[in-house]
C-alpha cells in the first residue's frame, strides 16, 4: 500500500502538486488520469522517488520515504518496477537479456537462475518464441509484454505504469490492460497506471484519481466515475460520443 499526505512539488517557482492527499491498495489496479498539464507525470516521478516533494509524505508499507537513510531509499527503489512509455527496451538487446537486465543490475544471481527467472515470466506474459529476438523482430504488442515481463522479473512490491497502452490498438490494449491486472493480483503488487485511456478506465479503473492543475479533483471507481456530477471529470470522460452513451446508459440504469 502507498498513502501519500498533502504532497507539494513545484519547479522554479511555479507549483506543479497542490496538495494531493490519496492512498494505493495493494493487489488492486490503481490509476491516475487527467489532461496534459494535469501533474500526472510529475506525480508519478515522485511516487518513484525521483522527485523530492518541499511539503507532504509519501508512506511504502508503513515507511516513510523521506525518513529513510540512503541505503533504505536505494532499497525501497529496488522493489520497484516500471513499465515505460514506448516501453523503452534496449535495442541491441534481445526479449531474454532485456528481462534479464535488472537482475544483472540489482542481483548476484548466478546466470542459470536469472535465466530460469526471466523464461518464469517470460512464460507469464504469453511471449511465446521470443526469447532470442530483437525487439524490432516482435510487435507493439510483444514489446509491452516484455516491458512488463522486465518490470515484474525482480518480484516487486510496487509496478508503475506510465501510459502501458500507448500506441496500440484498442483490442491489443484491452489485452495489455487484463495482463497488468491479472499480475497485480497474482503476485500481490501495489499497481499505479498513469493514463489516459478511458478504455482503460473501463477495464481495470479499481481506483481512479483525477489530478487538475496539481489538485485531486476527483476519486473513486470505474463504477462511481459514470455516476459523478463533478464536471471537471465528466467533461473528461465524456468527451467522445461513446463514452456520452455509456454515461446515459449507466444513469438510465440499463
Amino acid at each position: 500500500m502507498i498513502e501519500v499526505k498533502n504532497l507539494h512539488k513545484g519547479f522554479n517557482g511555479e507549483e506543479i502538486l497542490k496538495g494531493i492527499t490519496t492512498s494505493f491498495k495493494r493487489g488492486k489496479t490503481n490509476l491516475i488520469i487527467g489532461t496534459s498539464g494535469s501533474g500526472k507525470t510529475v506525480f508519478l516521478k515522485c511516487l518513484l522517488g525521483l522527485f523530492a516533494p518541499e511539503k507532504g509524505s509519501i508512506i511504502y508499507d508503513g515507511k516513510v520515504y523521506s525518513e529513510l537513510d540512503e541505503e533504505e531509499q536505494r532499497g525501497l527503489r529496488e522493489s520497484m518496477g516500471m513499465v515505460f512509455q514506448g516501453s523503452a527496451l534496449f535495442d541491441s538487446m534481445t526479449v531474454e537479456e532485456n528481462i534479464m537486465f535488472p537482475l544483472r543490475m540489482f542481483t548476484k544471481q548466478k546466470k542459470a537462475e536469472m535465466l530460469d527467472r526471466a523464461n518464469t515470466v517470460i512464460d507469464r506474459v504469453q511471449l511465446i518464441n521470443a526469447n532470442k529476438k530483437l525487439p524490432s523482430e516482435i510487435s507493439g504488442g510483444m514489446q509491452k509484454r516484455v516491458a512488463i515481463a522486465r518490470a515484474i522479473v525482480t518480484r516487486p512490491n510496487y509496478l508503475f505504469c506510465d501510459e502501458p497502452n500507448s500506441g496500440l490498438d484498442p483490442k491489443t490494449a484491452t489485452v495489455i490492460d487484463n495482463l497488468i491486472q491479472e499480475i497485480t493480483e497474482e503476485y500481490d503488487i501495489t499497481t499505479v497506471i498513469n493514463t489516459h485511456d478511458m478504455n482503460s478506465v473501463m477495464e481495470i479503473g479499481e481506483k481512479i484519481i483525477f489530478l487538475r492543475y496539481g489538485n485531486l479533483e476527483w476519486e473513486g471507481d470505474k463504477s462511481q466515475i459514470f455516476k459523478t456530477d463533478n464536471e471537471a471529470v465528466t467533461d473528461f470522460v465524456y468527451s467522445s460520443n461513446l463514452f456520452k452513451k455509456v454515461r446515459n446508459a449507466q444513469l438510465k440504469g440499463l
